[in-house]
């Protein structure tokens, strides 16, 4: 049993300098780490502002893009949120709304920075509503249509009026 504890003493102190190791590895892993942090806190910053920038400069396209698409001209106004992101896949993105209704005719735009182009859009139902071209379909096909997407007789009044009829 004697010859056991030299053995056990070196376990432990084996296990304890193990234990030591990775405890001064995950200090200095968590010093670099928050350098690291604090300049891709900072790049993300010039990147969140590059961006911003961007999309105070491609607005009027925005508003470009969404008048092509206005056949019945509805849009009164065009108000962009505040909030620029830049998703995962290095789009920047801007959403906004059209004559002041948030709730209901909303849209997003994602632009490729120094595209100078609108690279994809995307809007409510509301909204696309809006800009169908029913000189495209029958008289039934449209009236059935307007019945089905506007069940309230205000909001299908509205509807009409939105499209000029």
């Amino acid at each position: 049993m004697k010859k056991q504890a030299p053995f056990k003493l070196l376990a432990f102190v084996s296990v304890l300098l193990i234990v030591m190791i990775g405890f001064i590895y995950e200090i200095k892993k968590t010093s670099d780490t928050s350098k690291s942090k604090k300049y891709i806190s900072s790049k993300e910053k010039n990147e969140q502002e590059k961006a911003e920038a961007y999309v105070d400069e491609m607005k009027p396209k925005i508003e470009e893009e969404l008048g092509k698409e206005d056949i019945h001209h509805f849009i009164k106004s065009v108000t962009f949120e505040d909030k620029v992101t830049i998703n995962p896949m290095g789009r920047i993105v801007v959403n906004g709304y059209i004559n002041d209704n948030p709730d209901k005719f909303y849209f997003s735009a994602d632009l490729i920075y120094d595209s100078n182009k609108v690279d994809g859009m995307s809007y409510s139902e509301d909204v696309g509503n809006r800009f169908t071209d029913w000189s495209e379909y029958s008289k039934e096909v449209k009236e059935k249509y307007i019945k089905t997407a506007y069940p309230d007789k205000k909001e299908r009044e509205q509807y009409l009026r939105d499209i000029g009829e």
